[in-house]
Order: structure tokens, then sequence, then C-alpha cells
């Protein structure tokens, strides 16, 4: 299928003209308009997180729910349209599609891909069960549990249209997002009246991280040149550049949201290591679902429970894959796999997130190696949330 290359510059000024109407429309309108304080009927979740650090599992676990229309990663689209700009300069682009996806405005891929036909048009449709059941495609029902192999085959000559016409229907809409860097690019969303956002900000250990990326170096290596503003060229992360930015990041979004917070983020933001969610899985996943204000279904709680305790190790095929695995050994893997050169390097250039985070350093090759040595340490009351339940640990 020929494909219209637009120039980024156009893009730009698009979503420019757009920003800039979209305000002036909602300024004029709140002018003449009484504020009320009753919220939109759909609840909206942003799973803010960044590469290889588990936000895939964690997007499925909210994807398979009955309740929810769930995009993978959308603002890949911007990114992959506009890949000589950085990370920063992408953030308005970026915020702006998010925002139109939980409206259900699916209008706003046309900036970005004018050819869109069907639903495979879409990054990582598949992976939506949303989209691979009614009223997307026939072949489903909403309480399945579906998979991306099946849907792929069954799903995705049906119209694009179907994206916007399915995110309808749901009570929830939840994005699974890794590119942004700072919560701050958020607040107009946070505080947008036609929005019901909350935030859930997934982490883990960047050693388990590096481990990870590196299993998926080439599929990396265009949005490392966004994130280092490398103007288009693709870069590997041999010096840790991003990783450095990635944890940076994470500082600064935990820091935001922590210290000294606006109000408006009360009872919208938690913090969630991957670590505690694959060890003891139906809890944490419960009490995400509460903040969230979901349920947890018999069939997920079973569906959940089979893809945590499998026998798959985590391997280079499986990168971008949800599989059923052995979910502790795969987040303890780094230990034996990493050499102690490269945990060291790790360690130098992301102290401060593995301290904040809950981490524990290794001061050698034997502490790396010693799986009775817990390197992730017990939460503290309160150290990851603000929001309106009570973190058990």
């Amino acid at each position: 299928m020929a494909r219209i290359r637009i120039p980024s510059t156009i893009v730009i000024l698009f979503v420019a003209v757009q920003t800039g109407f979209l305000l002036f429309m909602y300024a004029r309108y709140s002018s003449f308009m009484p504020q009320s304080e009753e919220k939109p009927s759909q609840v909206h979740i942003l799973i803010l997180s960044s590469w290889r650090s588990g936000s895939s599992f964690v997007g499925q676990l909210f994807s398979q729910h009955p309740s929810v229309f769930y995009l993978m990663e959308p603002a890949w689209h911007v990114w992959v349209t506009m890949y000589q700009n950085s990370a920063k300069v992408l953030h308005m682009a970026v915020r702006d599609l998010v925002r139109s996806v939980f409206l259900c405005d699916m209008s706003v891929f046309d900036a970005y891909m004018p050819w869109k036909k069907n639903l495979s048009d879409l990054f990582q449709w598949a992976a939506s069960r949303a989209l691979c059941s009614v009223p997307a495609c026939d072949s489903f029902q909403r309480t399945d549990i579906t998979s991306e192999m099946a849907c792929k085959t069954l799903c995705g000559r049906y119209p694009f249209s179907k994206v916007e016409e399915a995110c309808k229907t749901y009570s929830h809409v939840v994005i699974k997002e890794v590119r942004f860097f700072d919560l701050r690019v958020l607040y107009p969303l946070l505080t947008d009246p036609s929005l019901n956002l909350k935030i859930i900000h997934l982490v883990r250990d960047p050693r388990a991280v590096v481990k990870s990326r590196e299993q998926s170096v080439k599929a990396l290596a265009r949005d490392n040149g966004i994130v280092l503003s490398t103007n288009g060229t693709k870069v590997e992360d041999s010096k840790y550049k991003v990783m450095q930015e990635i944890c940076r990041s994470h500082v600064q979004i935990y820091e935001t949201a922590t210290l000294k917070p606006p109000n408006f983020l009360k009872d919208r933001y938690v913090m969630i290591r991957f670590e505690d969610l694959v060890r003891d899985p139906l809890s944490e996943i419960s009490e995400m679902y509460k903040f969230a204000d979901l349920s947890l279904t018999p069939r997920l709680k079973s569906w959940i429970y089979n893809i945590t305790h499998g026998q798959g190790s985590g391997k280079k095929k499986e990168a971008f894959k949800i599989t059923s695995r052995d979910a502790v050994s795969v987040s303890q893997a780094w230990r034996n796999v990493l050499s102690f050169q490269k945990v060291k390097k790790i360690q130098e250039v992301c102290k401060g997130a593995i301290n904040m985070l809950g981490y524990q350093l290794v001061d050698s090759e034997k502490e790396q190696r010693d799986l009775t040595l817990d390197l992730v340490l017990p939460r503290r009351q309160n150290q990851f949330s603000w929001s309106s339940f009570n973190p058990k640990h």
C-alpha cells in the first residue's frame, strides 16, 4: 500500500493550529456556561511508564477487562511522523493526541496517517481487547480473553471508524504511554473538566530495564534518537544516556506528584513497582482496579494467575509479547545475566532513581548473584501513593 509522507513541519503547524482552536473554543464556551462539579461519565486512566518496564503487561491487565477501552502507545504515530524532533518538542503533540483519544475523537490520527482504512493501521491495535470484540469486531464478546494472534487473523480488516465507535461504548478509557518525561506536561489534562483522569505511574528496577532493553536494541534505536535529540539519527544506548534520561524522568514525575503537589493531583496519582506486582499479582491488581473504579472478575483472576505462573523466562523472541511466564524469575533475571561492570555503570547513572524507588544497590558481584538477598526494599506507608486507598505495605 502506498503511503504518503507528510513533512514534520506541516504536522507541527497543524497540531499547533488545532490546539489553539481548541483552547479558544473552550475559553469562549466556559465564559458563557456556569462551572459544574459534575465529572464526565467516562473514567480516563493513563499508565505512565518507560520502555521495557512491564507496561505492556500492566496494559493487558486493563485491556482484558470488559469495561475498558484500551490503546497501547498511540503516540507512537506522533514520534514516527516527527522523528527528527526531540521528545520535549513533541510533548505537546503527544498530549493533544492522548486527550483526543480519551475523548474518543479518533480524527486526531488524520495528521499522522491520512491513509488509515482498517483497524490494523493503528499501532499495536491487536493488543486492545476492545478492538477485537463487539462492536469493533464480531468475532469475540467483551467478556472473552483475547489473544493478539487470533485478533490479527479475524479482526484486522474491520474499518478504522470502528475505533471511535467502540471507544464511546465503554465506561473506562485506558492508555499506556512511554513518551512523557515530565508530569507537568499533563497538568492541562488533569485540570480539563471534560476529562476524569487518573495516573498510574509504573516503575521497574533500572538494572532489570537495561537487561530487557538489550533484547530489543534495534527496535528501540529510533526512540533513543528522539530521547537524545539526534535529529532523526537512530542510536544504540551503549553508554546508558537514554537510561539516564529515563531515570531522571521517573524521579521528576515522582517528586512532582508527592512533594508539595498541586491540589488537583489528590486522589489521582499512584506509583506501582513492577516487582511488587509480580510478587503478589492479585493483591496489587485489586488495588490498581480499586484506584481505577474497576472490579476484578473471576475470569480475570484465573487469567492473571496463568500468565504470571507459567514456565517462560522472558526470552528475546518474547520481548514485545505478553506470554505465560514465571514473572518473579523474569523480574530477577538481570542478576544472573548482566555483568557486574554493567550493573555498576547503571547504578552510577541511575543512583537517584534506584534509591528513591526503593531498590537496593549492590557493592559486589557476590551481592548481585546472591538471590537470597532481596534488592526490592519494603514500601513505607504511603511512600508511593497519593490516592484514596491506603497501600497495605
